[in-house]
């Protein structure tokens, strides 16, 4: 499979090396010295993009990747504004698009685990949730992508709680995030039901980058003849 990476930092090498790892090629590899190239992948050079970048770049790349119909993997978080305009462009564009805020297997099987964790504990009010997700400190958006999947997996469930907040005290009907920037830090999320009788806590721990990597590398295999919008829950069939 021919690949190209739009975004090199740690995620787009680790990227890389996994899908090297798996018999795939890397054909093109875009980042901010050489960014007018991006204009050069098409369907005719290029299988599929992975794209992990900033809030600021995904939406335009991914505008001018799939109005040229070529897959994209994407996981960059923090343009939820745009999310419906791309998703509406790649479905007229009749391409494929897998975005998710965390590709890891794991982190994926922790965000259903915490829907049927959220589910049960929505009969036992007097638990108070919070989540704290901790990251190294070059990571650009706070709360974490996934921190956000975690809390609105339990804002599905519980309709006595009605928004997230980050980083200050949140009401009897929200959910306070934490976020924690310190080095060095993959990314950790937990989720803690708090009563005044006991504690209740998941927790993910990430140990490397590795686990994003395949992932991303899963889901561009998954991708190809795939047409629509999809997540990592359709790449794991969850």
């Amino acid at each position: 499979m021919r690949i190209a990476l739009v975004g090199y930092g740690k995620m787009g090498k680790a990227i890389e090396k996994i899908a090297f790892q798996r018999g795939h090629e890397v054909v093109a590899i875009i980042h901010s010295s050489n960014a007018g190239e991006l204009n050069d992948i098409s369907v005719e050079n290029t299988d599929v993009v992975i794209e992990f970048t900033r809030p600021d770049l995904a939406p335009l790349h991914l505008t001018t990747l799939l109005s040229k119909g070529v897959p994209v993997v994407c996981g960059t978080t923090a343009w939820h504004t745009q999310e419906a305009d791309i998703y509406k462009l790649a479905k007229e564009k009749n391409g494929c698009l897998v975005h998710a805020s965390n590709f890891s297997p794991g982190v994926n099987l922790f965000f259903v685990l915490n829907d049927y964790l959220a589910k049960m504990m929505a009969k036992w009010p007097e638990y108070k949730v919070e989540i704290t997700e901790t990251h190294h400190t070059a990571k650009l958006d706070a709360p974490s992508g996934t921190a956000i999947t975690l809390a609105n997996g339990i804002l599905t469930q519980r309709p006595d709680l009605t928004k997230w907040v980050e980083g200050q005290p949140a009401n009897e009907n929200e959910i306070l995030i934490h976020a924690i920037r310190k080095d060095p830090a993959p990314g950790t999320h937990s989720i803690a039901y708090q009563s005044a009788i006991d504690d209740i806590t998941i927790t993910h721990e990430a140990h490397n980058r590795e686990g994003f990597a395949t992932g991303a590398v899963m889901a561009a295999e998954w991708s190809m003849g795939k047409k629509g919008v999809f997540s990592m829950r359709d790449v794991l069939s969850l």
